[in-house]
């Protein structure tokens, strides 16, 4: 074989490997995405597994700590308290729920990193926060585009859990948990009751604030009260986001299959 052709098969290579490496890359991206569903159809059947046992979906934060408080407070996150229902019951036993998330005697269960909370697309590089294990979904507990979300308007509040009836907007078109990429802060540990967010923009803005934003192109993921699962549009109007955000407040939204 000459230098020239030599050259030619070189070339031909290189423009074969350029044309399939963002394919590669997409189909990568593609399988992350559908592991990344997944995680939240499970974490969806944990919050209806607690709610046939408790006959109301978890507290979003039991006993909120505020910064400059005593630190007795127990902060345990809705992510703790529906592990049995996540094939993690050995994991639920390590828990002490008397306890604050960050008492030693909570050190061995936070420190544990349910791979179900974890998305493959997040660029976090390590399976702990601050020694804790890292979640990538938040729970949530209304919204801030329309007004003040004070009361909360959502369903994974402060002490209190929901039953059904009191979910009057529907299942089908309330938002439980979303997507949160909060970097390395402790509101991404599973155990810690930081794990909340109100929306307050739209979906993926460029904010320090615990928003729905994921790591995947065009959206990020919203699990519905009803086990339902839907990448949420960056465009999605912030109206109908506003909306979906909420429990009770009787906005006119469309049929879950109309939202993009």
């Amino acid at each position: 074989m000459s230098l020239v052709e030599l050259l030619v098969v070189m070339f031909v290579i290189a423009c074969l490997i350029g044309l399939l490496l963002p394919a590669a890359q997409a189909a990568r991206e593609s399988a992350r995405r559908v592991s990344c569903l997944n995680n939240l159809r499970h974490v969806g059947c944990g919050l209806h597994g607690h709610l046939l046992a408790r006959r109301t979906f978890p507290v979003g934060c039991t006993e909120w700590r505020a910064a400059g408080t005593s630190g007795a407070e127990r902060c345990l996150a809705w992510s703790g308290r529906i592990l049995p229902w996540l094939e993690e019951q050995p994991l639920a036993d390590l828990l002490d729920f008397a306890k604050p998330f960050d008492h030693p005697a909570n050190a061995a269960a936070g420190a544990a990193a349910p791979a179900v909370y974890r998305c493959a697309s997040a660029d976090r590089p390590a399976a702990l926060v601050a020694g804790l294990g890292r979640t990538d979904y938040g729970g949530v507990t209304g919204e801030r585009i329309t007004s003040p979300n004070n009361p909360e308007k959502g369903v994974l509040v402060h002490d209190r859990g929901f039953a059904v009836r009191e979910i009057a907007d529907g299942l089908s078109r309330t938002v439980f948990v979303g997507e949160c990429a909060a970097g390395q802060w402790p509101d991404g540990q599973w155990i810690n009751g930081r794990n909340l967010f109100d929306q307050a923009y739209a979906v993926n803005w460029p904010t320090w604030e615990d928003e729905l934003r994921s790591r995947h192109p065009g959206g990020g993921h919203a699990l519905f009260g009803d086990g339902a699962v839907r990448l949420l549009s960056d465009s999605i109007d912030t109206r109908v986001l506003a909306a979906a955000c909420t429990r009770a407040g009787g906005e006119s939204l469309p049929s879950t299959g109309a939202i993009p």
